[in-house]
């Protein structure tokens, strides 16, 4: 079974590897519900316990795919980790984050009904609502902890002010946010004051939205898919960082392993704090995943992919220019 990891000094311990949802609901184009539930379940039996979803994807749909795949498993044999309060309209359209404390009781309302369970293991606000001090958000998560309808607070795409302001009035589990070789922003300021804090740390987009899974080429994503936004799929920058991919290809040959396992396992050794989330929507794309958690990378390894792929080395933002501003911390 999968060795596990604690989040933080006051955290669960979870698997190496957790499962992040939001593919199975449209966010990449149309998915296969029969797939995506079998796919939560090979997750399950390989000894996947997190999995993270949010109720904004697909406006509710994540939750209720996540609730029909878990129904009838033990409900101690997983955890689940929530981000609220994205405000959705027709059309998909985002309509920026609402944190205010009756409504962080009203969205978790929802997401227990839609999940089908009791509690939530980690509870957190997508992003920082700039019209709400944290301090109120995290007073709010704390009063549906202290009620058995919450675990442990989470955080999600925030900076080190928020972080300490956040921990001043609950500790936090961990902190979520994209962390990979494409987006390294974390390492300068958050993850030295997560450590600090004794914070942990759940890492999304660890393939870059599959730009870095050395499965994507060059050319328009389908449509209906959210990467035919991302600066760093458009043309001019997408063939820049597919050439990074293949300096990674070269040296996850040599190593007898994937492209994605490469990059995968290179988040998880960034430190035993850290928690990468897998992407996968398919059997196939977890299959290929797992073994990145036992794969073992050398100091030599981890030099020889510093230098094919330096921090900085991705050309284009992680997203659109509207949602960069709402970020604790940039690329």
């Amino acid at each position: 079974m999968m060795q596990t990891r604690t989040l933080g000094r006051t955290g669960p311990a979870v698997s190496t590897l957790g499962l992040g949802a939001m593919g199975m609901s449209g966010a990449y184009g149309a998915t296969d519900r029969t797939e995506a539930i079998a796919t939560v379940h090979a997750a399950l039996d390989a000894g996947v316990t997190l999995i993270d979803t949010a109720d904004f994807y697909g406006m509710g749909h994540n939750e209720l795919l996540l609730g029909e795949a878990l129904r009838g498993r033990d409900r101690d044999s997983y955890q689940l980790s929530v981000k609220f309060g994205m405000q959705r309209g027709p059309g998909a359209s985002f309509g920026g984050q609402d944190s205010r404390p009756e409504a962080v009781r009203n969205f978790l309302a929802y997401t227990l009904t839609r999940l089908g369970v009791d509690h939530i293991d980690i509870y957190r606000p997508a992003r920082l609502d700039p019209a709400v001090p944290i301090e109120d958000t995290v007073g709010a998560i704390k009063e549906m902890i202290d009620a058995g309808y919450v675990r442990h607070l989470g955080l999600s795409e925030v900076g080190a002010e928020t972080i300490r302001r956040a921990q001043a009035v609950h500790p936090v589990a961990d902190l979520q946010i994209e962390y990979s070789l494409l987006s390294r922003a974390v390492e300068a300021e958050v993850l030295p004051t997560l450590r600090e804090l004794g914070i942990g740390l759940t890492a999304y987009g660890v393939l870059g939205r599959g730009l870095i899974s050395g499965h994507w080429s060059a050319g328009p994503p389908r449509p209906g898919d959210s990467r035919g936004f991302s600066p760093r799929f458009a043309g001019g920058n997408v063939e820049h960082n597919l050439a990074l991919v293949e300096a990674l290809r070269r040296i996850a040959g040599a190593k007898g392993c994937t492209v994605a396992q490469l990059a995968i396992a290179w988040v998880a050794a960034q430190g035993p704090d850290i928690v990468p989330l897998v992407g996968a929507r398919t059997r196939e794309r977890l299959a290929e995943a797992l073994p990145a958690a036992e794969l073992t990378l050398t100091a030599d390894d981890l030099a020889e992919i510093e230098q094919a792929v330096p921090a900085g080395a991705a050309r284009g933002d992680r997203y659109p220019a509207a949602f960069m501003a709402s970020l604790g911390v940039g690329n």
